[in-house]
């Protein structure tokens, strides 16, 4: 891969949680496999006072905590092209002191005025430091680009989010902006294009005609983790499937891009997002189910309910699971449910998408179930990347007994191969000015759009349940009946981890 342009990369919140755990060991892999710029560097912004030297050694420590290289020999060279500043991001005038700070470094690494801005803060900023930074004329192109990296959440509904994209742009150009969604930058779900348009077995059968549902589970193992504040605010609809789910979504049913660029696939996915069915108020109740774990002891441990973790409302309605039933209404996925389902102190950490292929006309051979009869493909974000594909196999000896068997592929038999961290390929991606993996303000608003409705519901009719769950369980049993079929289920990944060669922490 080429080397970016020389730059200068600036990350407001230079000391938070974000830029050491997941940030800065991000560029230091780049670093280590020569793909950041010939010549770089970094300010790292904060409200205190701090000295460069202090902060590099921060920086180091953050390296040698959170990075998973091997490599720490070159920490000490890579700390030395970071730079601190103290930085009011409220105050509009605390900025004056980086234009003196940014002359200095570009005379230095020969960067011209290329100048890539990442918002490590609160949303709260989110408005305030371009605007601040374009009053400065920080956002100014006339030498050399400027870009602005986003964190999620843009918005806590369509309403913030257009306010929060209109006030971006009244100073910055789309172009400009990247706003970021981890989930993007996972290999598998990058793979998710190459398997449906590289391969002539998968793309001719990915429609209406073949595939009988699509369903989506990002489970999590962990509770809220003392981010109660944060977590009441939020909820699962909010937190994982307005962006991370929805995004997978687009890249399973879009059509065919015409090229493999950015402007290409992004259309594609927004018209995804354009096409889902509008959920009607009354039709919440029975497409949207919300839930929330409640206290349990799991292997041999106490666990707190949702209501009993600190800083949540003892009587907090918040919901720790959401499980949704939609469809898509275009040419190629008619009548074909899509099911998303995340939840907190769920049995495991695993993110997988399962197609489930329709069943053959005239089946020949008793099962069981149905859904012994269905193949399913497999597509597993995390733990242990790979595409896990089933089908029926005979069973050895007199008579036609069938048993599913798997056709099975990990990332990890790729041993000559490394598999990048979510963040390094969108870092790198960004200082490329490629912004394909990041997300444009229109597939935002289309995400918000769709799922406002469930989130007014949920917020005003209170003949709505909250169902509890015990943590360590799979969600509330109300979850399952949104599958359509009686004899269908969602696949419970965690009871057929060992037939898969998962890991499982059960």
């Amino acid at each position: 891969m080429n080397k970016p342009d020389n730059q200068i990369i600036v990350i407001f919140g230079g000391r938070g949680d974000l830029a050491m755990r997941k940030i800065v060991p991000a560029l230091y892999a780049l670093y280590i496999q020569k793909l950041l710029p010939e010549r770089f560097a970094v300010i790292g912004t904060g409200r205190s006072l701090f000295s460069d030297n202090a902060y590099r050694d921060e920086i180091g420590n953050a390296v040698m905590s959170h990075s998973s290289e091997t490599d720490k020999s070159r920490i000490s060279d890579f700390a030395e092209a970071f730079n601190y500043l103290a930085v009011d991001p409220v105050k509009i005038d605390s900025y004056l002191c980086l234009r003196s700070t940014l002359e200095r470094l570009r005379e230095k690494i020969s960067s011209g005025g290329n100048t890539l801005y990442y918002l490590s803060v609160p949303p709260a900023l989110y408005e305030v430091i371009p605007r601040h930074l374009a009053a400065h004329h920080y956002n100014d192109q006339s030498e050399g680009w400027k870009r602005l990296i986003i964190e999620k959440p843009f918005g806590m509904d369509y309403d913030s989010a257009l306010k929060l994209n209109t006030a971006l742009l009244e100073s910055w150009d789309e172009s400009q902006i990247y706003r970021i969604d981890h989930y993007l930058g996972k290999e598998t779900v990058q793979n998710i294009l190459v398997t449906r348009f590289s391969n002539g077995i998968f793309e001719p059968l990915w429609n209406r005609n073949y595939i009988h549902h699509v369903e989506i589970t990002s489970s999590e193992s962990l509770g809220i983790e003392m981010r109660g504040e944060y977590y009441e605010k939020t909820g699962a609809l909010r937190d994982m499937v307005q962006n991370h789910l929805l995004h997978l979504v687009g890249f399973i049913a879009m059509e065919p891009p015409s090229s493999i660029d950015s402007n290409s696939i992004r259309n594609e996915t927004v018209k995804v997002f354009q096409s889902l069915r509008p959920i009607k108020p009354e039709e919440v109740i029975s497409n949207a189910i919300r839930g929330q774990y409640t206290g349990a002891h799991v292997k041999g441990e106490l666990l707190k309910g949702y209501r009993e973790e600190e800083h949540v409302n003892p009587h907090s309605i918040t919901e720790t699971f959401a499980a949704l039933k939609f469809h898509i209404d275009n040419w190629r996925w008619g009548g074909v449910p899509f099911y998303v389902r995340t939840g907190k102190r769920l049995p495991t950490r695993v993110t997988e998408a399962v197609i489930h292929f329709k069943q053959t006309p005239h089946y020949l051979f008793s099962q069981t179930r149905i859904s012994e009869a269905c193949n399913q493909l497999i597509i597993r974000i995390q733990p242990d990347e790979g595409i896990l594909l089933k089908f029926g196999m005979k069973i050895p000896g007199a008579g036609f007994k069938v048993k599913n068997v798997n056709m099975d592929f990990h990332y990890s038999d790729l041993a000559e191969e490394r598999i990048p961290e979510a963040y390094e390929r969108l870092l790198y991606d960004s200082m490329k000015g490629d912004s394909t993996l990041y997300t444009r303000s229109d597939a935002v608003l289309a995400a918000w759009s769709f799922l406002d409705p469930v989130i007014k519901a949920w917020h005003d009719n209170h003949d709505i349940p909250v169902y509890g769950y015990p943590a360590g369980t799979w969600g509330p049993e109300r979850a399952d009946e949104l599958i359509e079929e009686p004899e269908l289920t969602w696949r419970y990944p965690c009871k057929n981890l060992a037939d898969d060669g998962i890991y499982c922490e059960l």
